[in-house]
């Protein structure tokens, strides 16, 4: 059934690195949702209007607010899809996530009003009729609901999608929500017990809980996320496999939204590589990055002496000092500078973890110290470097 849909609403559907057809399978997902949900509302609707129910009415709600949520999640693809501008020159694919941040919220609303509901329900321990009718609805929304949670999870997982996969929980929400008013139908038929209100309160405690995972999924690229160290593995074994880049670092991943990147990064070449052919390679791994990760890639070129017995002495040296304050630590864009005054500066970059024991200060005073310890003469010039790498 989904390859159907997908093969008949989604051209190309393979290039799934193409933002139109990422915006294709988001229009497909949100018309799907709109029609499904609008359908159940209006059987959930009559029943409650046969049988009473109340529970059945706030399970109905609840499907027309996941009709609501779908035809968010159409705008926000829509919108995702739209080209740069001089407004906005990455584009507007960060409007997925605001639509999936848009969804999450939706759902822990709902978890709140079937929470009141369920209470209300308790207070007032009112019985519903009971209909086969109103039975076989709740069976069907179980059942499309299974259905819809696999096709949003399946398209969501396919394309990366945050929308869908909070669209998929919300479906798993549901069909929780369902039939805890179906199985409180059936007792409440065969027995005394009235249980609907209880069941309920269970539910939409599930239902909050949910809505509040999914927002981290929409929140945390918005936010600015590190990237996945698979990611980062990938971009540096790519850059890596070109002659004469010795080493990389300064990673830095940019996400304007999915399939959407800016990569930064620092290459290490050597000092005595001509610079026009430290030029050509650095312009073809750019081409190859942006080819590769469909991204905007910047490399910033750090000529490295590998020759020169002095620099690296003195380079291992500061590597021991510095691994020594913390093995976390580590340094980079190492070079020396003869002074006047027949002193000598040791200038480097260290990088540093987030949320490190010692403050940037302490961390330079340490280095200072350890680095005139060794001799007089040095002096130690540090630049603190975060690794948005990890």
């Amino acid at each position: 059934m989904i390859k159907l849909l997908v093969k008949t609403f989604v051209t190309d559907s393979e290039n799934i690195e193409d933002t139109r057809v990422r915006q294709r399978y988001g229009i497909l997902a949100g018309f799907v949702g709109i029609i499904l949900n609008i359908t159940l509302f209006m059987l959930k609707l009559i029943s409650a209007l046969i049988t009473g129910s109340v529970s059945i009415i706030a399970d109905a709600l609840n499907n027309l607010s996941d009709a609501g949520s779908s035809i968010v999640t159409l705008i926000g693809f829509k919108a995702a899809g739209k080209p740069a501008d001089n407004d906005h020159p990455f584009g507007h694919a960060r409007a997925e996530y605001l639509s999936g941040l848009i969804v999450s919220l939706v759902i822990i609303l709902m978890g709140f009003e079937l929470f009141k509901t369920s209470v209300s329900k308790i207070i007032s321990s009112e019985t519903a009729d009971f209909t086969w009718f109103s039975i076989a609805v709740l069976i069907t929304s179980i059942l499309v609901k299974l259905w819809m949670a696999y096709f949003n999870k399946k398209l969501g997982k396919l394309i990366d999608s945050s929308v869908m996969r909070a669209a998929a929980l919300d479906s798993l929400s549901d069909v929780c929500a369902t039939s805890a008013v179906f199985l409180t139908s059936i007792i409440g038929k065969f027995t005394d017990l009235n249980l609907d209100g209880y069941a309920g309160v269970l539910v939409s405690l599930f239902i909050i809980y949910t809505g509040f995972t999914s927002i981290k999924d929409s929140l945390d690229p918005l936010l600015g996320q590190a990237p996945d160290k698979e990611l980062v593995e990938k971009i540096e074994k790519t850059v890596l496999k070109y002659d004469g880049i010795i080493g990389i670092h300064e990673l830095i991943v940019h996400n304007y939204g999915p399939n959407c990147l800016m990569i930064s990064l620092h290459a290490e070449v050597s000092c005595d590589m001509d610079i026009m052919a430290a030029h050509d390679v650095v312009d073809r791994v750019e081409l190859e990055l942006e080819k590769q990760f469909n991204c905007h890639a910047t490399i910033h070129i750090d000529p490295i002496a590998m020759d020169d017995e002095e620099t690296i002495l003195l380079k291992n040296k500061v590597c021991l000092v510095v691994s020594a304050i913390d093995e976390k630590l580590s340094i980079h864009d190492f070079r020396i500078k003869k002074r006047t005054d027949d002193g000598i500066d040791l200038i480097f970059d260290v990088v540093v973890p987030f949320r490190f024991r010692l403050s940037d200060d302490e961390i330079r005073c340490a280095i200072s110290k350890a680095v005139r310890a060794i001799s007089e003469n040095y002096f130690a010039i540090v630049e603190i470097d975060r690794d948005f790498s990890k």
